[in-house]
């Protein structure tokens, strides 16, 4: 399995609500006792066992916009299929704090989703982190803009939720995850959200 933590570069956006996929693999970085990072594939990976299965981390380095470009020589090179690919980022239409996995589907203005798309097909799983929607201001500001006060005494248990989910994934398949994540979704072998 690869998962993907989506997010910008660098120290100074490493706060930000888009950065929220990157956190989510941080914590997972220690959870699977990965090896250390290392720079490759335009991103930064480690490897690891996690739920009991080995499991490779990447965390894009082109650029929110580009990240396709990183997901696409990486599951190139490890030889793994896109719907082996979880891909872990903020989501808007969810007020934040709420979790939803997901399989296929589109990007709804997400870039660094509408990058993967472009490269890989809609075919991978995602786990939507959400942060809501600004209620003054441009989006582009809000995303790149840091948590609130409010929501940073939350954050930590965010992202733990947010590891179990892929856990489950990882246990049990996506399947499992999006219908834990979205009540009533899965029924009759079809999948919403």
């Amino acid at each position: 399995m690869l998962l993907v933590g989506l997010g910008n570069p660098g120290p100074s956006y490493r706060s930000h609500r888009h950065n929220v996929g990157c956190m989510v693999l941080e914590r997972l970085h220690s959870l699977a006792g990965a090896s250390e990072w290392r720079e490759k594939y335009s991103g930064l990976h480690a490897k690891g066992v996690l739920a009991g299965q080995p499991v490779t981390l990447l965390q894009p380095q082109t650029f929110m916009n580009l990240s396709g470009t990183s997901v696409q020589k990486a599951a190139t090179d490890l030889r793994i299929a896109p719907a082996k690919i979880i891909v872990v980022h903020d989501e808007l239409e969810l007020p934040f704090g709420e979790l939803r996995a997901k399989f296929g589907g589109g990007h709804a203005g997400h870039n660094g989703l509408r990058d993967i798309t472009a490269k890989l097909g809609p075919d991978f799983g995602r786990v939507r982190v959400g942060i809501g929607r600004p209620t003054v201001g441009a989006v582009d500001a809000y995303v790149l803009s840091g948590f609130s006060k409010v929501e940073l005494p939350e954050l930590p248990a965010v992202l733990d939720r947010a590891v179990e989910l892929i856990e489950l994934a990882l246990r049990e398949g996506i399947d499992v995850a999006v219908e834990r994540s979205n009540p009533g979704a899965a029924r009759g072998g079809k999948k919403k959200g």
